[in-house]
């Protein structure tokens, strides 16, 4: 079984709510689950974009699925979410505080089955999406 877990979130673009990602990274660990992420949290200037696409899109390739922070807007995890749901055909689960006026269209419009997108308000309703999203994608 597959218990591997793409994290996607902010690492160079607004980082407003980046210690919600380290939480949603904390809480798949502690489901008995593998995050994988950039371990630094900020921008990797030992590789090359390229290297760093590349390891990504691996990363995706051997994940059972994703989960986003989406609470501030990043390129590079949107390009990540229609990644793994278009190509990939995996299941993403995208997560916004409750604090953000106004999510990306692209991401709230999206009507993917594999896409499932929910607002919290703190840790308790992290864990609980991250946990009910866990059970899905071990089915």
């Amino acid at each position: 079984m597959n218990k591997k877990i793409y994290c996607a979130g902010p690492i160079s673009g607004d980082i407003t709510y980046q210690n919600n990602y380290k939480k949603i990274i904390e809480l798949v660990k502690n489901n008995g689950f593998h995050p994988l992420y950039e371990p630094e949290l900020k921008p990797n200037y030992t590789l090359t974009d390229q290297e760093i696409y590349r390891r990504d899109i691996k990363w995706l390739i051997d994940s059972a699925g994703v989960i986003a922070e989406v609470s501030g807007p990043s390129l590079g995890v949107g390009f990540e979410i229609a990644y793994a749901l278009f190509e990939l055909k995996k299941p993403v689960l995208a997560l916004y505080h409750e604090s953000v006026p106004r999510l990306s269209a692209m991401i709230k419009g999206c009507d993917s089955p594999l896409l499932s997108v929910q607002q919290y308000q703190d840790e308790f309703e992290l864990e609980k999406f991250i946990k009910i999203y866990l059970q899905l994608v071990l089915k």
